[in-house]
């Protein structure tokens, strides 16, 4: 694929001047978002990412458009996972509501540097070493098994209790009051940490585990940098109005996990049926390309990972509508369905018992 300097040079100034224009409205107006605003914010970005894949489409070819079209989509539905770990965080560290949308954006933020630090990593391995696609299948498989075996297990994740923020909370001090992203502050002569740090940290955290599974199944669909870079992009920028739309909805999707590690198990396989087309392994065909193993196109791939997710989110729904969630009892009180902002008490800090 070729994408000449101005491409990259539009994009990224593009994706930064998208991400300032969100710091300087929210920084102006702390506030949890309404339905409307979550909606709209969330049909532009959507509208923007099928925009920018029908220009690949007329400028890069039809292949390099399905790719974009299939990593987009991947990459979106994995976040809408990632969203129950954020529910959990936010509730657990007691963030209050009106502050939620800032410590998103910088999770956002976070994501998109840590993203773009293992695309760059990743495509010096595949462009180096071939093998590393027997290694990224493998990985994905593994993780789609310990998906299928923690299903309906979200209540017993605690991603605030990781060793680092642990390590955190025990080397600062810090206070209770929340003061939107102010990062310390000073209360009768005491100079105390916020625990927003802890919250970024905490997301900073959960950002680079996501990464781990995120940019191994980009790469199984596209090996493209631009593609895997701008497929994270879009995945990324609608997240946080998606955080606030969906969070009465997310409960309901109660197979969303199982649809995705049938997709990871798929790319997984996907990856290894590519690694042996590729295969510079001596004890693999004799160091030689195994050219009788199937290959799985892209076009097929995205109509897989659409019915997929389709399919899990109608019997998803089905089932809840019987009143079955799998949403955890303790965060009733912390559902990001929008609400009034002045309910909000803003002084309220996190437990750190």
């Amino acid at each position: 694929m070729d994408v000449t300097s101005l491409e990259w040079t539009i994009t990224i100034a593009v994706t930064v001047g998208v991400l300032l224009f969100d710091v300087v409205v929210i920084a102006r107006d702390p506030h949890e978002p309404t339905m409307k605003e979550c909606a709209v914010a969330l049909c532009f970005y959507v509208g923007a990412a099928l925009a920018f894949g029908a220009f690949i489409l007329l400028h890069h070819g039809h292949d390099y458009g399905i790719e974009f079209y299939t990593g987009w989509l991947t990459e979106y539905s994995l976040s809408i996972d990632n969203l129950f770990v954020f529910i959990i965080l936010m509730a657990a560290l007691k963030v209050p509501r009106k502050y939620q949308q800032e410590a998103l954006l910088v999770g956002i933020v976070l994501a998109l540097v840590f993203r773009g630090i293992f695309i760059a990593l990743g495509y010096a391995l595949i462009e180096n070493f071939s093998w590393v696609f027997y290694l990224f299948g493998a990985f994905l498989v593994y993780t789609a098994v310990k998906l299928v075996k923690s299903y309906g297990s979200h209540e017993d994740e605690h991603p605030e209790d990781n060793a680092v923020v642990s390590f955190a909370r025990k080397h600062m001090r810090v206070g209770e009051a929340y003061h939107g992203l102010k990062l310390w502050y000073v209360e009768n002569g005491v100079r105390f940490v916020s625990p927003i740090v802890i919250v970024i940290i905490a997301l900073g955290v959960t950002d680079i585990l996501f990464a781990l599974d995120s940019i191994p199944a980009i790469f199984g669909i596209t090996q493209e940098p631009y593609l895997v870079f701008t497929a994270n992009v879009f995945a990324l920028m609608g997240l946080r109005q998606l955080y606030f739309l969906l969070g009465g909805l997310l409960q309901r999707l109660v197979y969303l996990s199982l649809g995705l590690a049938f997709i990871l198990a798929f790319i997984g396989v996907k990856l290894v049926l590519h690694a042996l087309h590729e295969n510079e392994l001596s004890f693999i065909n004799g160091g030689h390309g195994v050219h009788g193993a199937p290959e799985i196109s892209s076009l097929f791939s995205l109509g897989v990972i659409i019915v997929t997710l389709v399919v899990t989110a109608v019997a998803s729904l089905m089932r809840s509508s019987g009143g079955d969630d799998h949403l955890p009892d303790q965060l009733s009180d912390q559902a990001v369905s929008p609400r009034d902002p002045s309910d909000v008490d803003d002084t309220a800090g996190p437990d750190w018992r």
